[in-house]
């Protein structure tokens, strides 16, 4: 680990810096469920498809360190589940799909979270219902779909061009 006075001790550096690697996911993970999960704004957030309705999607976030949870459809109505209890499936899917996509240790750590030996996040957070706006994080959604309508090229893709050469390598 490179010693940068900016930095959190025990934390690698690149965990803080403004500009990370791209690194592949721990396990392979379906798509279909859980399309989209990360690490952003303070949330591990993601889009979960609905079990019932394969119309409808639900935005899903656990806040860092006070673990508010959230969950509503991408038009803000709030998912029945979570107001029955502490987690809905929607967040239970997430949680899952993101340990799968970044490791249980990094989500932890993200998320503030001690998990005993042998443990699953899942069962170690113990968050009340805290509303988080859908609407920047199913756009973010969307913006990642676009990129998989695009044909195959090897031109740069201009509106990513800021990514320094060499990041995910």
């Amino acid at each position: 680990m490179v010693s940068n006075p900016n930095t959190t001790p025990d934390v690698p550096e690149w965990e803080s810096a403004s500009v990370v690697r791209v690194l592949p996911a721990v396990a392979p993970r379906k798509l279909n469920k859980v399309p989209f999960v990360e690490l952003a704004d303070g949330r591990l957030q993601g889009v979960v498809s609905s079990g019932s309705d394969i119309s409808r999607v639900y935005v899903a976030s656990v806040t860092a360190g006070t673990h508010g949870l959230s969950c509503s459809t991408n038009n803000n109505r709030p998912c029945g589940g979570l107001n029955q209890g502490w987690a809905c499936k929607h967040l239970d899917a997430l949680i899952d799909e993101a340990v799968l996509q970044y490791g249980q240790d990094r989500v932890a750590r993200f998320l503030r979270v001690e998990v005993p030996e042998g443990g699953r996040l899942v069962h170690c957070i113990k968050g009340t219902r805290d509303p988080a706006p859908a609407a920047a994080v199913f756009s973010r959604f969307l913006r990642h779909l676009t990129y998989l309508e695009l044909p195959g090229s090897a031109t740069a893709i201009p509106e990513m061009q800021w990514f320094p050469a060499g990041v995910g390598r």
